[in-house]
């Protein structure tokens, strides 16, 4: 199985009410994350831009639509589209979250938990074998933001997502934000988290702002990045070195120069982190 190709440095969401003034600007930004189940169209003026935008940038895709961990049938017909439509943008991944959002049929707009077990570890994990296949390659998991837990769990989410990983061969998105709104959601330790995650499986990063709501924290991804969660990507990228990264808004959108300043940012750490690599190593080899 193929793996996903090399891309690096901080990339952007792309959201539609940016695209023309991305096209004007052409801002140096390394990559963008493309929302799939927004762009799953025949024809019209977003699928040009979208052309107008991979003629210029390398995307990687990003879904929410699959429901991969639903005890319904998966949708291959959604599956193959979105095949279709990473290759017609040469998209470099594609990723999913490790939840669902359907049953008998019903879909609700939220992605909610799955149990914890090992009988899910299997179940999930061929899901994932079969999406694998078609796209011919690995695809990554997301962690997701959880307000609470299935009182069946027998594994941690970092233990669930690991064992995922050894059995279905996927790669991982590491959702920064998202660790810390269910650790303090559910009293849990982000530093056990990081310690039980496959690191060597985070292939990209997600970067988002949260929402304090006193006794609960909302992963509302309509603010900038807290600090909390930037220290943490600190924390981690020093242990394990430089990963794409990606900063996430979805809801009440900035104007591009404020998304812009936050991509600088995680740019900023990521080549921090190299230059003290590189400083590291010509010291030990000096």
């Amino acid at each position: 199985m193929n793996q996903p190709s090399v891309i690096s440095g901080a990339g952007v969401g792309l959201r539609v009410p940016h695209i023309q003034t991305i096209l004007q600007e052409n801002p140096d930004i390394p990559w963008f994350e493309v929302l799939v189940d927004n762009w799953l169209v025949d024809g019209g003026l977003n699928v040009h831009l979208m052309d107008a935008i991979t003629e210029r940038y390398p995307v990687v895709l990003h879904g929410v639509g699959l429901s991969l961990g639903s005890v319904d049938p998966l949708d291959l017909t959604y599956i193959k589209k979105v095949n279709d439509f990473k290759a017609r943008t040469g998209a470099k991944w594609y990723s999913e979250h490790c939840s669902f959002s359907s049953a008998q049929g019903l879909f609700a707009a939220d992605l909610f938990p799955l149990p914890y077990t090992q009988d899910v570890v299997c179940y999930l994990s061929e899901r994932i074998k079969i999406v694998q296949d078609i796209l011919g390659e690995q695809m990554l998991l997301e962690n997701i933001s959880a307000y609470v837990a299935c009182p069946d769990n027998t594994l941690t989410e970092a233990e669930f997502l690991a064992a995922v990983v050894a059995e279905s061969g996927c790669g991982l998105l590491l959702d920064i934000n998202n660790v810390l709104v269910s650790c303090f959601n559910l009293g849990e330790s982000v530093d056990d988290y990081f310690k039980q995650i496959p690191s060597h499986a985070v292939q990209q990063i997600h970067l988002a702002g949260h929402e304090d709501k006193g006794d609960y924290l909302l992963d509302s991804h309509g603010q900038r990045v807290g600090e909390t969660v930037w220290r943490l990507f600190d924390a981690f990228i020093a242990q394990n070195g430089p990963v794409p990264t990606l900063i996430e808004w979805d809801t009440k959108l900035p104007a591009w120069q404020v998304l812009a300043s936050e991509q600088k940012q995680a740019q900023t750490r990521l080549d921090a982190l190299c230059f003290t690599d590189n400083i590291k190593k010509r010291s030990e080899f000096g």
